[in-house]
């Protein structure tokens, strides 16, 4: 187990620190490339609208040997432009053929014809910015008595590779960096957790076997040792049984074996009293009640999980199938607060229903959005001492509709907000139990949402009170 939960957290790490650095490097990497080329084009705009380099350059596309003086003039702007003779250069082309006629450049005869040559002897600019080609350039025509010219700047991105390549190298140094101390972090972290569990691990085989001699002991105020304190507090309450017993050895070790199988199973407090009732004919009537009263409620909460749990798998299978139809939100939002209200009168809550604005009729499952609302409000029932405020408002915008339940009951820690839609999580597990949670009431919430293109939203603090908000597309899912 310690090596399989080792190699596992440090596989999880360096996944991780692999997939992030892999994902910045990209952007990066298109972010410069994106920069240049932007850069590139503003730059060669800015210049070309120059009107006094307009001008000169028409003027010397009326004279003798205009290509030459064309030259001359784009040469003076040569530091404006950017122009290197190493990666970035500059040509006077025939505006018929593309054939060069003079430049910064070495070649002779043609240049390849790109799309900007092409544009510009059809007579317009050519700006044309082709990101994965391996040049930048533009074209611009110039016509004069003595034929047409065109102005043309190409670069050969070799600056954008040298710099690629060095953000490259920067990239891959930090993800070795971030490799090595992912695994020095997740091999420390693996520790920490596997060695109380170890302990708990061997304590529970020992109890399994009979032997109390030994407890796990761990001062530290986290689930391990919560976890460590309730079993050994378990253990305690096993060995007193134990030691009480006066039965042979086989009903001994048929005990041990089922009390240890108890410590495994998700049924301990049903399994426990049922245990009582059939072992004591001769408990006081009332006792007899609290305690089947005690099964029947753990075995409806076990009854609770498996629905759920039914669901949540339908939901994951995608083998729930939705009615989706036009209909009545507000309709919807009174029958929730109609079905809603006895029960928060029992509870002497001032229950309140406000609509901010007219609502639309939406496209989705009337009984799944009645199903969400109906969780929303049980919980600000169940989680707000009696005698609270509990409220429902409603309203539209442009394409959605939303509803908020508020309350001002015990509220969620700022670090456990985050959770509160996770499977089986309860902020007060004790408290969740004892009012029928089975912490799966938001999670479906949330799968029954997104099936309608919506958001759900929680807000918290604690002592404070909690506001929950979903919103539903007018139109419903977009496939629809």
């Amino acid at each position: 187990m310690n090596k399989s939960l080792y190699s596992k957290l440090v596989f999880i790490m360096l996944l991780i620190i692999l997939s992030l650095m892999s994902v910045v490097g990209a952007f990066l990497m298109n972010e410069i490339r994106s920069f240049y080329l932007d850069d590139f084009y503003e730059k060669m705009k800015t210049v070309f609208e120059n009107q006094g380099l307009a001008n000169d350059l028409y003027s010397a596309a009326d004279g003798p040997d205009a290509a030459k003086h064309m030259a001359e003039i784009v040469q003076l702007y040569s530091g404006q432009l950017g122009i290197d003779s190493r990666s970035r250069n500059y040509y006077i082309l025939s505006g018929d053929t593309g054939a060069v006629l003079g430049g910064s450049g070495s070649e002779e005869g043609e240049l390849a014809m790109t799309p900007n040559i092409t544009t510009a002897i059809g007579g317009e600019e050519g700006y044309i910015s082709v990101q994965s080609a391996d040049y930048m350039d533009v074209a611009l025509p110039i016509s004069g008595s003595t034929g047409n010219y065109i102005v043309y700047i190409i670069d050969n991105k070799s600056s954008v590779r040298e710099l690629s390549s060095a953000m490259f190298e920067i990239i891959l140094e930090a993800l070795l960096i971030g490799l090595a101390i992912a695994a020095l972090l997740s091999l420390l972290l693996a520790k920490t957790m596997v060695t109380p569990i170890q302990s708990l691990t061997r304590a529970a085989e020992r109890v399994a076997a009979g032997d109390f001699s030994q407890k796990p002991d761990f001062g530290s105020e986290d689930e391990i040792g919560i976890l460590t304190r309730t079993f050994n507090s378990m253990a305690g309450q096993l060995e007193d049984t134990l030691n009480d017993l006066t039965k042979s050895e086989q009903m001994r070790r048929e005990f041990v074996a089922n009390v240890s199988h108890e410590l495994r199973t998700p049924i301990t407090s049903i399994r426990s009293y049922a245990e009582t009732l059939m072992e004591n004919s001769d408990l006081p009537p009332q006792t007899e009640r609290d305690f089947l009263g005690v099964i029947v409620k753990e075995s409806d909460r076990m009854t609770n999980i498996v629905s759920d749990l039914l669901t949540l798998s339908r939901f994951d299978a995608g083998s729930i199938e939705f009615q989706f139809e036009r209909f009545s939100i507000k309709k919807a939002i009174s029958d929730v607060y109609n079905s809603m209200l006895m029960e928060a009168q029992k509870h002497n809550h001032k229950f309140t229903l406000e609509f901010k604005t007219e609502l639309p009729e939406i496209v989705g499952d009337n009984a799944r959005i009645e199903q969400v609302l109906i969780n929303m409000v049980s919980n600000a029932v169940k989680y707000t001492r009696d005698g609270g405020r509990i409220s429902i408002t409603a309203g539209a915008n442009a394409d959605a509709v939303w509803i908020s339940v508020r309350d001002n009951g015990i509220g969620i820690p700022t670090e456990d907000v985050p959770k509160v839609f996770d499977r089986f999580y309860r902020v007060d597990k004790a408290r969740s139990r004892e009012s029928g949670g089975t912490g799966l009431g938001l999670s479906i919430a949330k799968e029954i949402v997104t099936r309608h293109n919506g958001t759900i939203a929680l807000d918290s603090k604690i002592g404070k009170g909690t506001t929950i908000t979903v919103t539903f597309p007018v139109e419903g899912p977009h496939e629809n």
